[in-house]
């Protein structure tokens, strides 16, 4: 079974790591749809109403491990503290080679100070990327609100559909698609 928040051990005056999925489309510097930052907002809301304080982590684009302007998260930063104040955003994950690596020593800056780690990244978890997949190894862990509904619906999909049934997929890469589009099947 997925551990969800409530699985957590208290966080109270914990740090919690939280891997989120902020890669938003920005335009001339400015986000032309911030669904996926007011997305996490439950989980958040959640941490912080529990007395935690919340570090978010996220990748936008595609830099190749090194830092890039054009994928600064610096207005995700901002309208991360417009709709939850308090709460930390670090640099876009991928301007660093051990994010795609899944070098340890990138693990160990990531969890460095955190009590906690929670992955609200559904659409990240895919990948053996260290923010998904090294923190769970070294900090108690949950799925946020997001990824837990969503592990939810597919599950219900794939275990129990209700027929007939529609499945629309989108994305960039229809490669990162085959795998659902195989089991849907």
């Amino acid at each position: 079974m997925l551990p969800v928040l409530e699985d957590l051990p208290d966080p109270s005056g914990k740090r919690v790591l939280l891997r989120a999925d902020f890669n938003v489309p920005i335009e001339d510097g400015r986000i032309s749809d911030d669904m996926r930052i007011r997305a996490a907002l439950p989980t958040i809301q959640w941490l912080q109403d529990q007395g935690a304080t919340v570090t978010a982590c996220t990748h936008l684009g595609r830099p190749k491990g090194k830092p890039d302007p054009a994928y600064s998260v610096q207005p995700v930063r901002e309208r991360l503290h417009e709709l939850a104040p308090g709460v930390e955003l670090l640099d876009n994950l991928r301007f660093d080679p051990g994010e795609e690596g899944n070098d340890p020593a990138f693990v160990d800056r990531l969890v460095d100070g955190q009590d906690l780690y929670v992955n609200d990244a559904f659409g990240a978890c895919h990948r053996a990327h260290a923010s998904i997949v090294g923190p769970p190894t070294r900090l108690p862990s949950a799925a946020g609100r997001l990824l837990a509904k969503e592990v939810e619906v597919l599950g219900g999909l794939i275990d129990n559909p209700k027929r007939p049934f529609v499945a629309v997929l989108g994305g960039a890469k229809v490669s990162d698609k085959l795998g659902v589009i195989k089991a849907l099947l």
